[in-house]
């Protein structure tokens, strides 16, 4: 009986270790590219959404997150938006980051129509004046409540509602005031369900998309109000697109399963 057990208990530890090893290499994988084309009467304008770097040991260092940025770069985007999220606490890390490391792997971002980003819940745990400042030495536009013209588009940063610093009404009239194509760029998409407007198209990222998904039971969280109905890829709403990143790094635990890192490239016009 004692070695039956002892038989059970080595089984159970190789195949903690062995689900363990997989999840660290799947959380390790290059960015999924996934792409959406939305018709807007503007020329062709592309987007790429980057979302929940968490650079953080073991994961995510800031090598890991140069090379992210080269990849996106090869895609030739007119315009980066960056979705929070930029560090991670997390317990399971073998190493933190301050904010300006963090952040330095952006400065080589070389869209056309810039790169503009918002916080998220970390990075307002973390400091959120710290955070703003480290994106703005790069040269990202940091947005909070506000709006601002890139080209054809009008982008609208929606500060984090996890911490409850969004005021979505100051950033839509930020929207109306400033014309263009409209753009809500927000960490958390629960505000996705309260949009009004004109605005017909919201990304976000903050539930890398459940990070552990498994069959049948899906994922264990999503980290929103609403469960899975905002929990991952595109959503149609109302007349409405939300788009939620899987983000690039991880939360808690270095570990994915059934969502990979991933890009959005977002085409509007044409």
């Amino acid at each position: 009986m004692k070695r039956r057990i002892g038989w059970i208990a080595a089984a159970a530890a190789v195949a903690g270790v062995t689900t363990a090893t997989i999840g660290y290499r799947n959380a390790l994988a290059d960015p999924i590219v996934r792409s959406l084309h939305l018709p807007a009467p503007i020329a062709p304008t592309s987007i790429v959404l980057m979302t929940d770097s968490h650079v953080a040991g073991p994961d995510m260092p800031p090598e890991r997150l140069a090379r992210i940025v080269a990849q996106v770069n090869a895609l030739k985007p007119d315009l980066v938006l960056l979705a929070g999220d930029y560090v991670s606490d997390k317990a399971a890390s073998t190493g933190q980051y301050d904010a300006r490391a963090a952040i330095a792997p952006f400065a080589a971002l070389r869209p056309r129509l810039g790169t503009i980003a918002v916080l998220g819940n970390h990075d307002h745990e973390r400091g959120a004046a710290e955070m703003r400042r480290a994106l703005q030495a790069t040269g990202i536009v940091t947005l909070a409540n506000n709006a601002v013209r890139a080209g054809p588009l009008a982008i609208g940063g929606l500060d984090d509602a996890t911490t409850d610093h969004a005021d979505l009404p100051a950033t839509l009239a930020a929207l109306r005031r400033i014309g263009g194509v409209p753009v809500l760029l927000s960490h958390n998409p629960d505000p996705f369900k309260k949009l009004s407007g004109k605005v017909g198209l919201m990304l976000a990222g903050h539930t890398h998309c459940g990070q552990v998904r498994l069959p049948i039971l899906s994922a264990l969280t999503y980290g929103s109000n609403y469960g899975a109905r905002y929990g991952c890829g595109v959503v149609r709403e109302r007349g409405r697109v939300l788009v939620v990143g899987a983000g690039l790094g991880t939360s808690e635990l270095p570990i994915r399963f059934g969502t990979p890192p991933d890009l959005w490239r977002i085409t509007i016009g044409g």
